[in-house]
Order: C-alpha cells, then sequence, then structure tokens
C-alpha cells in the first residue's frame, strides 16, 4: 500500500493536534484517550501513535502550539502598540493575560500542563515564548542587564500567578477578576518603567 504523502501526512498531523486540542481544553488531560482523540479526528488510533508517540507527545505538542499562540498574540499586540518600548510592554502584558485566560489555553496551559510536561518542560515553553518576548522589551525600556533576568522572571511568574487567579475565580466574575487583573498589572508594569 503506498505511503501517504507528506502534505497529507502533515494535514492528518495537524487534525489530530486540532482535535486534541478540543478535547483536553473541554475535559482536561485525565479524562481524554487518544481512542476519543483518534475518533474525532476521523483517524486511526494507530495514526496518533504514529505522529505524536503517546498521550503525553501528544499533549506536550498541544501545549507547545498554543504556547506559540499566546507569544502570537503577544507579538501582534506589542507590535500594534507602536514603536515605544514602554507601550509595547503595556500592550504585550495585557495581550498575554488575556490569552492565557481564553479557551483553550487556560485549561491546557495553566491547569493541566505543569502536571503534565513537568515544570522544567512548561517553564522552557514559556521561556522560549512569551517569557523571550517580555525579556527582550525590558531590556528596551532600560532594565539593566543585571536585573534582566530577576525582573523577566518576576513580572512573568506575578503575569502567571494572576491568569490563574482569573482562571480560578466563579465563572459569573471572570470578566471583574480579568478587569482587577489588567488594574493591578498597570500598578506593576508602572514600577518597571522609566
Amino acid at each position: 500500500m503506498p505511503r501517504a504523502s507528506a502534505a497529507v501526512a502533515a494535514q492528518t498531523a495537524q487534525r489530530v493536534l486540532d482535535s486534541a486540542t478540543r478535547l483536553f481544553a473541554s475535559r482536561g488531560y485525565a479524562a481524554v484517550s487518544l481512542d476519543d482523540v483518534a475518533q474525532s479526528a476521523g483517524v486511526t488510533r494507530g495514526a496518533v501513535y504514529h505522529h505524536y508517540a503517546n498521550k503525553a507527545g501528544l499533549f506536550g505538542a498541544v501545549a507547545a502550539s498554543l504556547q506559540a499562540n499566546v507569544a502570537d498574540a503577544v507579538a501582534v499586540a506589542a507590535e500594534v502598540a507602536g514603536a515605544q518600548p514602554a507601550e509595547q510592554l503595556r500592550a504585550g502584558s495585557h495581550a498575554f493575560l488575556d490569552a492565557i485566560t481564553a479557551a483553550p489555553a487556560v485549561q491546557i496551559l495553566l491547569i493541566d500542563a505543569p502536571a503534565v510536561v513537568g515544570w522544567q518542560e512548561w517553564r522552557r515553553l514559556d521561556a522560549q515564548n512569551s517569557a523571550a518576548l517580555l525579556r527582550e522589551v525590558l531590556r528596551e525600556v532600560g532594565v539593566a542587564d543585571a536585573l534582566l533576568d530577576a525582573t523577566t522572571a518576576l513580572l512573568s511568574g506575578a503575569m502567571n500567578e494572576a491568569a490563574l487567579w482569573v482562571a480560578q475565580s466563579d465563572e459569573t466574575e471572570t470578566d471583574t477578576a480579568r478587569d482587577q487583573a489588567h488594574a493591578a498589572l498597570d500598578r506593576l508594569l508602572a514600577s518597571f518603567l522609566p
């Protein structure tokens, strides 16, 4: 039997990734099986294994994809904010908070990923995506090189904790919690600006 072309294989892998993202976001990692993903994607379980090796590998790919999406939202917001680094920092930070607390990122990146992929991998994904952009703009606003890594870690940690706080708020209070987190974020960011 002829092998599928690279394009067909890539489409299959993407379909599996999209289905897994929807299922992990709606049910959580523990409640999703590879059979569920295969059925949702319209492929065999063997196809899922072929592209992602196992459930943890599939989840890791989903988390990496979502981290990249969050970073893209941050980059776009910073770019739209104009040429001033202070405005880029503000816009990118607010975009991060909104992107990470929206579905499907909230369940996958904030709730499941630290336990499933482990803290080291979760931090690595964050560091190579949103935190890399944060570090760059903090340098541009004048944070000294000697404090750049610590400042990036502190501000990134504060935003991640704020996102968790928003995510854990009562569903009827999510908008209020998000507004409060944005207001607090503005005050925190002001302390990093000249």
